[in-house]
């Protein structure tokens, strides 16, 4: 190893500039060798450590990026409170400490590391509660958290390992499990008192119903974007969703690809195709309807089950716009959103394999067969 060494000092000695020299760390030479290469001017004081990758450091924990996420969604969060009532806030306070205490029971149950500091059961119980309207029964939320958190997120490993998101995976277990309960969609006026209330007297349909009908709902623009309207908890003040959407991309929390996309080619689809004569207004109703805008900026965005690369990122944006403009188009249900992510994220492995980068100095197998 010594005669290497040398022979490589030798040669860059001789043809190389000052700042070309390569430099080594000899611990098994002897000092007086050592003094007498700092006197010729050669320094060997720089360590080459070899180690694998990442070599990326950053101070972006888990619980850091979960805690952006969750100042993203606290605007939205506050005003769904304030229009809904006090009975919204409690089926956001169950369904976050269902979260919480499920993913701490699963760890402590099979002696695994306490993870509940990241956050991410956090964002999880948030989303699953966004995603209920405020007539829900208060036990819905603790049977999504289960599910989530146990079936969906620890039983393939934790954080990082499951291939569905888990809001989204129950999402649409409550929603096929529970649909007469679901149904009822609270109008956009009435304020609930907790935990007393009749269902059957705030059913009422939402915009998304109008537009399977083929026609446009007797709402506004306007109150589209700020909400008044009937809905979900979280799907409803779309302006603010759209600005905390905003705040994750500029905060490089998430990238612009997969939003944009989604979005996009669901505004390109519908207004080349609408089921409405003027297909400007059948456009902006179809992209402020139901859970877009949340899911394309909050539920699509998931780490672990969006692809890697930017390439891979649009591919999967917009097969879940697809997706959903087929099921509103083509299917029994009016919303398409869930089963768009769900879908397209079982296909991520597939796009990150299609789309990898070739590796630095390495052959293209696939182009040479």
């Amino acid at each position: 190893m010594i005669n290497i060494i040398d022979k490589l000092k030798s040669f860059f000695g001789r043809n190389g500039t000052e700042k070309n020299k390569l430099f080594f760390n000899e611990d098994s030479r002897d000092d007086s060798n050592s003094s007498a290469d700092k006197k010729s001017g050669f320094t060997e004081n720089l360590i080459l450590t070899v180690s694998p990758s990442p070599h990326i450091r950053s101070e972006n924990t888990t619980a850091v990026i979960m805690f952006q996420v969750i100042i993203a969604l606290t605007p939205a969060l506050i005003w769904s409170v304030c229009f809904f009532g006090n009975r919204a806030l409690a089926l956001i306070i169950i369904s976050v400490f269902s979260c919480v205490l499920f993913e701490l029971w699963y760890q402590l149950l099979l002696k695994r590391p306490v993870m509940i500091k990241d956050l991410s059961a956090v964002v999880t119980g948030i989303l699953i509660a966004m995603n209920l309207p405020v007539t829900a029964s208060l036990w819905i939320p603790v049977a999504g958290a289960f599910f989530a958190i146990v079936i969906v997120k620890q039983l393939f490993g934790g954080i990082g390992k499951n291939i569905v998101n888990p809001a989204i995976a129950a999402r649409i277990f409550i929603f096929s499990s529970w649909t007469s309960d679901i149904a009822n969609i609270p109008a956009e006026t009435i304020k609930f008192p907790w935990p007393e209330i009749s269902i059957d007297a705030v059913a009422t349909a939402t915009p998304l119903t109008a537009l399977k009908n083929g026609t446009l709902p007797d709402i506004k623009i306007m109150d589209l974007l700020l909400g008044n309207h009937a809905g979900v908890i979280g799907e409803i003040p779309k302006l603010l969703l759209i600005l905390g959407g905003i705040f994750l991309i500029v905060t490089h929390v998430i990238s612009w690809h997969i939003p944009v996309s989604f979005i996009g080619t669901v505004a390109l689809v519908t207004f080349l195709f609408p089921q409405y004569p003027i297909a400007i207004d059948f456009m902006i109703y179809e992209l402020l309807s139901g859970g877009l805008i949340i899911g394309a900026f909050f539920m699509a965005t998931d780490y672990t089950t969006s692809p890697i690369t930017n390439r891979g990122k649009i591919i999967y944006g917009v097969g879940c716009g697809l997706i959903t403009i087929f099921i509103r188009y083509f299917g029994g249900y009016s919303e398409g959103v869930s089963f768009g992510i769900m879908i397209m994220n079982l296909l991520v492995w597939y796009i990150d394999r299609f789309t990898k980068p070739q590796r630095f100095g390495g052959r293209n197998v696939d182009a040479k067969k």
